[in-house]
């Protein structure tokens, strides 16, 4: 399943009340290494059964950015049950953000 676009007006239900955990990729366009990233997590949402990943653009998202502190880009961050598992700045191998997704 493709990566689903997270924006302030999904959020709820995307990830707050989604029954599989979310790996939320926060990019921006203009940064490199989030290009690096990009494809990565597309990949793994395209191969990830059990779990749901979002894309959250921090230029047209800032307050979602905002509410989970993030102050440098890529981040990933996992969410389950509502709940905050994991959070991680910086470009991450594919094999480092499939282990984030192990709990």
């Amino acid at each position: 399943m493709p990566a689903i676009k997270i924006t302030k007006e999904n959020f709820e239900t995307e990830v707050m009340k989604s029954t599989k955990p979310v790996l939320l990729d926060f990019w921006a366009g203009w940064c490199g290494p989030c290009r690096m990233v990009s494809p990565v997590v597309d990949e793994i949402a395209e191969e990830v059964t059990d779990k749901k990943v979002g894309k959250v653009n921090v230029d047209e998202q800032p307050e979602l950015a905002a509410a989970f502190n993030v102050t440098s880009i890529p981040a990933l961050a996992v969410v389950k049950d509502g709940k905050l598992l994991k959070i991680s700045a910086g470009a991450r191998p594919k094999a480092d953000i499939m282990r984030m997704l192990d709990f």
